[in-house]
């Protein structure tokens, strides 16, 4: 039984990704153009997740493969790293908490804010989208509408993160994101919103450069470290950016 569950949920994975590719097709290439009209005119990518929703923060941000200007928007207590981690459930359910720190971050016309949130419902994503539509900038989502439109909003807005975005993005994950049943216990296991978001956000990344180079530009693409040349080639692509990306 034990490996008919990893199959399982490499299955689950495959056949969601399969979905996704389909569905979602045209919101990636509108994403990716957004993407490529922002840096072809200088401006960012920014990119914010509450809790485990900001590892897909982390897997933008600093890549070998990705793209040098994203930003990432880290506000205290919603990452990984608070204890008790509980915290992070809370200050993300708090209205106006994300709201207030997030106006610290530079945020302008011409950039493009992704926001991910599985769910949807909490205030922390919603304060901070609506925050990059002040600025001027496109909000794209990056959810489960099958999850946030079976449950309720809890911030005072009254709205979940896919009614205030510009572009939604349906990750496919389902309801509570795990996938896998286990005989004789009622809790799935084994979540996939973060494989299918980072499997999403990457394609975004990669057709975002193929229309910068159509364009006649070059894609601000960070080179390993670990590969000889690495570290000379990122940091002239860093130096262009340095004082504007937040971790620069």
């Amino acid at each position: 039984m034990p490996f008919m569950m990893c199959t399982d949920y490499f299955q689950q994975v495959i056949s969601r990704l399969q979905a996704v590719m389909v569905s979602q097709q045209e919101a990636i290439e509108q994403a990716a153009q957004w993407i490529a009209d922002a840096l072809e005119s200088d401006h960012l990518v920014w990119i914010f997740g509450a809790s485990h929703a900001g590892i897909l923060s982390e897997e933008l941000v600093y890549r070998a493969g990705g793209l040098v200007p994203v930003s990432p928007i880290f506000i205290p207590g919603l990452t990984c790293d608070v204890r008790p981690i509980t915290l992070t459930s809370w200050l993300e359910r708090l209205d106006g908490y994300a709201s207030t720190v997030v106006r610290e971050v530079p945020i302008e016309a011409g950039d493009v804010l992704i926001v991910h949130s599985v769910s949807g419902r909490n205030a922390a994503p919603v304060e901070v989208a609506l925050y990059g539509r002040e600025q001027g900038a496109r909000v794209i989502a990056l959810t489960s509408l099958d999850y946030s439109q079976s449950v309720s909003p809890r911030s005072q807005t009254g709205k979940r993160l896919f009614e205030v975005a510009h572009l939604v993005i349906d990750n496919g994950a389902p309801k509570g994101d795990a996938v896998v049943h286990l005989p004789g216990f009622a809790q799935p296991v084994a979540p996939v919103s973060t494989v299918l978001g980072a499997a999403i956000l990457n394609a975004i990344v990669a057709e975002a450069c193929a229309l910068l180079l159509e364009r006649g530009v070059e894609p601000p693409v960070f080179m390993s470290a670990n590969l000889e040349g690495g570290d000379a080639h990122n940091a002239r692509m860093m130096r262009r950016y340095r004082g504007r990306v937040l971790y620069l």
